[in-house]
């Protein structure tokens, strides 16, 4: 009778740890820009260091401090959109986007932990894998970068902050 108790604990224990596992999404056509406060990382060219996929939402909080936002471009224009201040557990995160139309041509980290010698280390690698994410998801849509947990995190927001102001 033991022995069924256990067993029953652990086969519902094991049901509801699968449960709670998110499947990766599949890859689908790019999103609209500004299209939600998507989340996730990707690559993209910026200063940092850092490798690696993981999730973490260990973020301090956002700066309310708003950050210049693009006037109402024609279209076609290119125009630079920067992002929230988010701040993180090693230091604030801040991206500006350059658009062309609505299509992310490029993507600068303004902002990023670099006092130490080891988050330099992690960030030269992690923020030009998340600008490249970001150039080819066309979203804040990306995956974090695994050892830049929180960079990724920061940067995400700070993306879809950006994204967020050059739509409206």
């Amino acid at each position: 009778m033991r022995r069924a108790v256990v067993t029953s604990a652990a086969t519902a224990a094991g049901v509801v740890l699968l449960l709670s596992l998110k499947p990766h999404q599949a890859t689908g056509p790019a999103p609209v820009i500004g299209s939600g406060s998507d989340t996730g990382s990707g690559p993209a060219a910026g200063p940092g260091s850092g490798s690696g996929s993981g999730s973490g939402t260990d973020v301090s909080g956002t700066s309310n401090t708003p950050a210049p936002s693009a006037s109402a471009p024609a279209p076609g224009a290119t125009r630079k959109v920067s992002g929230n201040t988010v701040n993180t557990r090693y230091g604030p995160v801040q991206v500006q986007v350059t658009l062309a139309g609505n299509r992310i041509t490029a993507v600068d980290v303004v902002k990023y932990p670099n006092s130490e010698r080891r988050d330099r280390e992690i960030n030269s690698s992690a923020l030009p894998v998340l600008n490249q994410e970001a150039i080819a998801s066309q979203s804040a849509r990306i995956d974090m970068v695994s050892g830049a947990t929180y960079t990724s995190d920061g940067y995400v927001r700070s993306l879809q902050s950006a994204l967020d102001r050059a739509k409206g």
